[in-house]
């Protein structure tokens, strides 16, 4: 089980990783996804546990120390709402420019990935409605690793 769980999430992160077009706009199934992950409840949900996460992985923890997490918990709600279709709206600064000084990898791209999927899977978040929330996200690669 937990076997398969990594291929999982290495297809995944590799799927990501492979994407290069830009955000995709909100689209008609996205008032579906934004309820699916449990409106505006269940998206902070998601990522305050999404950060819990994050401070226990050593892969990545080190790019968040100093954060203003309560401001980063807003930013990343705001831009998770958005892309899901809620009534949201994203006021953070551009993917390129917040992680312009920061010198992603796609190692350290895709262990956030897995973190997100980890939080998504502990609130219960079916996993067609992952992947379609990864979907949108998706295209924010290339703006925040750097080569």
């Amino acid at each position: 089980m937990i076997l398969a769980k990594a291929i999982v999430a290495l297809l995944l992160a590799f799927t990501l990783a492979a994407c290069q077009t830009p955000p995709a706009a909100p689209q008609e199934d996205n008032p579906d996804l934004y309820a699916a992950l449990g409106e505006r409840e269940g998206i902070e949900a998601i990522v305050e546990d999404l950060l819990y996460i994050i401070v226990d992985d050593e892969r990545i923890a080190f790019q968040f120390r100093g954060l203003d997490v309560a401001r980063f918990h807003g930013h990343l709600s705001d831009q998770i709402c958005m892309l899901a279709g809620g009534p949201c709206t994203y006021t953070g600064r551009d993917m390129a420019e917040s992680h312009s000084a920061m010198a992603i990898t796609n190692t350290q791209f895709n262990a956030l990935v897995e973190d997100l999927i980890l939080a998504m899977e502990k609130n219960r978040v079916p996993t067609a409605a992952q992947n379609r929330l990864l979907a949108r996200l998706a295209p924010m690669h290339d703006a925040i690793v750097r080569p």
